[in-house]
């Protein structure tokens, strides 16, 4: 006895209901998501860059000028001792006028770092590895020049010449020094963290990648109803 000739049954189309078919193609996530343009390019964040070092660089004549004029002046006076030779010693040996010259310094430094920092980001919001570069040694350069400016505004650096020319026992100002040189670092730092600080509040925010429209999944990602 033979089975019944009964043709196959037809293959199975999958339903689009089917929680185990393969997602459609139109859902799936492209390779890619289209992001921001990128940056001007590093030549252009180069030349901002070396803008940037001569400009901030520049600021330090006129910080090395309001450190001539806002520092405690130290006082020194001259005496001829017994064999006829000129010596110079601090009039108040316990005053803080040394110190306070140096904390002139780094605090007008630390200023002058929060301003220029302000500046470079508000004329270029998307910052850059360039132009932090920049902003920092700017900002030596012109700690520098500051220092400089100051010890030659300031007093002259020959106290005996000085103490002859004012007399014996007359009191007279000791020139300009820095004697903490760490401050001639202040400016940078405080410029680097006041202009990462901004740029992390308040810079420019990188698109989200767009993946199309969203599609509501079920328990087994396929597209519910």
């Amino acid at each position: 006895m033979t089975a019944p000739l009964t043709p196959p049954p037809p293959p199975h189309e999958p339903s689009s209901h089917d929680p185990w078919q393969a997602p459609d193609a139109r859902y799936a996530a492209p390779a890619e998501a289209p992001y921001g343009q990128d940056g001007p390019g590093m030549k252009t964040e180069l030349l901002e860059a070396v803008v940037v070092t001569v400009a901030v660089a520049v600021l330090g004549a006129l910080l090395g000028v309001l450190w001539w004029w806002l520092a405690p002046h130290v006082p020194l006076v001259g005496d001829v001792d017994e064999q006829g030779s000129w010596v110079v010693y601090l009039k108040d040996t316990e005053g803080e006028q040394a110190v306070g010259v140096d904390g002139t310094f780094t605090l007008l430094a630390l200023a002058f770092g929060f301003v220029s920092a302000l500046a470079v980001f508000l004329w270029r919001r998307r910052g850059g590895v360039p132009l932090v570069v920049g902003l920092a040694v700017g900002g030596v350069l012109g700690s520098l020049l500051a220092w400089r400016v100051g010890m030659w505004l300031g007093p002259t650096s020959d106290v005996l010449a000085h103490a002859k020319a004012v007399g014996k026992g007359v009191t007279f100002s000791a020139p300009l020094k820095l004697g903490a040189k760490g401050a001639l670092l202040a400016w940078s730092l405080a410029a680097l963290v006041v202009h990462l600080g901004l740029t992390a509040l308040f810079g420019p925010r990188d698109p989200e990648p767009i993946y199309g429209d969203a599609v509501p999944k079920d328990g087994y990602g396929a597209p519910a109803q």
